[in-house]
């Protein structure tokens, strides 16, 4: 059994603007200036926690940072796919990688439910046969306690186990779970693909079905 499993935002997703739009609500609603696009994108992958501690820099109080996190959460819950939308060619991606011996699965940092809720929004969930998210097991990605249950789960081999995501963090959970890594450079940090490097980075988006195909042959 072939096993993918794909990061979600950056990868599949593009959820730049609702990301910004709910932090930067965050941070009006606390009181605090707003900051820009391109900072937002670089705090995203690691998960919410982390990007809103980001948001708020410096050291915030447990009392501080468990209001911005609530008001972060439920915004974004709400407003999360205002703009976001699945990138062109992924859905006809999926379309074409899916077939019996064949296993589709996502795991993001991003919070089970909402990355849930977003993939059926958009009526791609059923492509899916696992979304696991960044409250799904003890450890985040690069932890690979995520890629290694869903080895399991289907029945599938290592070998025959491809990551593929458009930041380090994905990179290092599939070296970390001894598995080949296929990087996507139309993501947030393409700059951060080389570490550690990727067995293969790509470029457009029909390159993705050339590369999985050739790593189920």
């Amino acid at each position: 059994m072939q096993l993918f499993i794909f990061d979600l935002d950056g990868t599949l997703i593009d959820s730049s603007d609702d990301l910004v739009i709910s932090t930067n609500a965050m941070l009006r609603h606390l009181g605090r200036p707003e900051i820009d696009e391109r900072t937002v994108n670089s705090y995203v992958g690691d998960g919410a926690p982390k990007l809103v501690r980001r948001a708020l820099g410096g050291n915030p109080s447990d009392a501080e940072f468990d209001a911005a996190y609530s008001f972060f959460i439920r915004y974004y819950r709400d407003h999360s796919l205002e703009h976001t939308d699945l990138y062109s060619g992924i859905r006809e991606a999926l379309d074409e990688l899916r077939s019996p011996d064949t296993r589709l699965a996502v795991l993001t940092n991003k919070p089970v439910k909402i990355s849930y809720d977003i993939l059926d929004g958009l009526k791609v969930a059923g492509y899916f046969f696992r979304v696991y998210g960044g409250d799904s097991f003890p450890s985040k990605k690069p932890d690979p306690v995520g890629i290694e249950t869903l080895i399991k789960e289907a029945n599938a081999e290592r070998e025959s186990t491809v990551m593929i995501g458009d930041s380090s963090v994905d990179i290092a959970t599939a070296k970390n779970a001894g598995v080949r890594s296929v990087g996507v450079s139309w993501g947030f940090k393409p700059e951060s693909l080389n570490d550690p490097p990727a067995d293969v980075i790509i470029h457009e988006r029909p390159q993705l079905v050339e590369s999985l195909r050739a790593a189920r042959a």
